[in-house]
C-alpha cells in the first residue's frame, strides 16, 4: 500500500505533488478554521452563561445581606424588649 502511494505521487511529478500538498494544506486549514469557529462560539455561549450566573450570585448576595439586616434588627428589638421587661420588674 505504501509503495502504491509512493508510485502514485511519483507519477504526478513535482508540480502535481506540490498541488496535492497545497490542496491537503487548504483542507486541514479549513478544518482548523471550523474548529476555531466552533470553539469561539462555545466561548461566547459560556461567557453569557457565566454572566447570568454572576448576576444570580449578586442577587443572592444582596438577598442574604437584607436577611442579615432583618435578623440583626429582630435581634436588637428582642434585646431591647428583654431590657424593657427587666426594668419593668
Amino acid at each position: 500500500m505504501v509503495i502504491g502511494v509512493i508510485n502514485d505521487l511519483a507519477s504526478l511529478g513535482a508540480a502535481g505533488v506540490m498541488g496535492a500538498m497545497w490542496l491537503w494544506e487548504r483542507r486541514t486549514s479549513r478544518l482548523r478554521e471550523d474548529q476555531l469557529s466552533e470553539a469561539h462560539a462555545r466561548i461566547l455561549r459560556d461567557e453569557q452563561r457565566l454572566a447570568n450566573l454572576i448576576q444570580v450570585v449578586e442577587h443572592n448576595t444582596a438577598a442574604l445581606a437584607r436577611i442579615t439586616e432583618t435578623q440583626n434588627s429582630i435581634r436588637q428589638a428582642l434585646a431591647d424588649l428583654k431590657e424593657e421587661i427587666r426594668h419593668a420588674k
